[in-house]
């Protein structure tokens, strides 16, 4: 849904973009070479605003999609199929992800009423196809982030990241 009103978005954006830099018909007599220059300049600003706006919404309305590039076959089915199940709290039908969207974060912190975990997690990124979140890096979860709905048998708490940090979910240590 939210792709489809992006393009939406961006295709008018992109007529106001044309309107502003070109005009809506052909110069009238007497309107001089710059005619109307405050309102095609406005335009064009509005457009190229509207198109970065489509931009962002279409980046964030892709679904979450785990990578699995077969790094897992190995690991316990049990905790593969844990990984699997999690849904996002606040979309219900959008999967955290899986192992090579999680990193271990066992300290939590609250401060303000905001939530704060921090990346303690020593395990290697190259076979898990995850990108390098030093240990000790703070990061903030959306209250609508937290799972608090299932057990979470890695001894560990885990958040979901996408590539540029996203937080996909955040599953609190304990419980099996």
């Amino acid at each position: 849904m939210l792709s489809a009103i992006a393009v939406l978005l961006a295709t008018v954006a992109l007529i106001i973009v044309m309107i502003g830099l070109f005009g809506w018909d052909a110069p009238r007599a007497g309107a001089g070479a710059g005619g109307h220059v405050a309102i095609r300049v406005l335009l064009v600003a509005i457009g190229l605003a509207a198109i970065i706006a489509a931009a962002a919404l279409f980046s964030i309305a892709r679904p979450a999609h785990a990578r699995d590039l077969g790094q897992w076959q190995s690991s316990d089915p049990a905790l593969r199929a844990w990984y699997e199940s999690l849904m996002q709290p606040d979309v219900p039908t959008a999967s955290c992800c899986g192992e090579a969207d999680a990193y271990f974060a066992d300290e939590i912190h609250v401060r303000d009423g905001r939530t704060y975990v921090i990346i303690t997690d020593d395990r290697p990124d190259e076979p898990r196809g995850r990108p390098h979140v030093p240990m000790g890096t703070e990061i903030e979860v959306p209250q609508n982030k937290l799972k608090w709905d299932r057990g979470n048998p890695t001894g560990h708490g885990v958040i979901f990241l996408s590539r540029n940090r996203y937080v996909f979910c955040y599953v609190q240590p304990g419980g099996a």
